[in-house]
């Protein structure tokens, strides 16, 4: 990747001392395409802010060294770091600490343990208000465009009307072409872990997506490899 694409890409530093979930947190929002860079001591995390500011920071709130609830707070007496977003993630369920983390300037508060595609929504939507010139408002491969903004999606030059999970289900998939996710992991990102409701769900919506995205002779973008999941295939739209 080259230096201009690095430098369009959101930097996100976690501070976080749990060594398993400080690498899962890493590899998901490498997978997402940030620039990611992780610490594990709140110290050590004061001087990297100082340094240079990412565009996102995930804060864990006990970390050896500084508070993360102390480092927020310092973020936001800085004029530099002021209005840099700040995920809060903590052990801690009680109101009443949701309350403190909040008031000392935390823009959102995950309790663990946390669904991760959940978290990952929660990164694009702090940085969409942040800095939305830096997350990408249309996704489009081959001749489907998804607007995001307006929520509408085109094929060609047609327009293409989805209901609501249809549309989140394929802007999920397009994101990610090529990815393949399982029925469960598109019922965790599309529907959210709370949703009781039974996977082959996933079969009759995935159905709905195919059939308005293809007529008659059109190619159906959607890959499906029997007893892993579904994707969208990144080879569509190429010669």
């Amino acid at each position: 990747m080259n230096t201009r694409d690095e430098a369009n890409r959101p930097r996100i530093l976690i501070v976080e001392d749990e060594a398993a979930l400080g690498l899962l947190l890493t590899y998901n929002l490498e997978a997402e395409g940030y620039l990611v860079e992780r610490c594990d001591r709140g110290d050590e995390a004061e001087l990297r802010l100082l340094e240079s500011p990412p565009d996102l920071i995930v804060l864990d709130w006990m970390l050896p060294g500084i508070s993360g609830i102390e480092i927020c707070r310092r973020l936001r007496a800085r004029d530099a770091t002021r209005a840099l977003p700040v995920i809060m993630l903590t052990a801690r369920g009680e109101e009443g600490e949701r309350i403190r983390g909040l008031s000392v300037g935390a823009d959102d508060y995950v309790v663990k343990p946390f669904s991760v595609p959940e978290l990952m929504a929660r990164v694009r939507a702090l940085l969409r208000r942040a800095s939305p010139e830096r997350i990408a408002g249309r996704l489009a491969a081959g001749d489907i465009e998804l607007d995001r903004e307006t929520r509408r999606v085109r094929r060609g030059g047609r327009e293409i009307h989805l209901g609501p999970t249809e549309f989140r289900l394929l802007d999920y998939l397009l994101e990610k072409p090529g990815r393949i996710f399982t029925r469960a992991q598109l019922l965790d990102a599309v529907w959210g872990m709370s949703a009781e409701i039974d996977e082959r769900t996933v079969d009759v919506h995935v159905g709905r997506l195919r059939r308005a995205l293809s007529r008659g002779r059109e190619t159906d973008p959607i890959r499906t490899v029997r007893g892993a999941g579904y994707g969208f295939d990144e080879m569509f739209g190429r010669a």
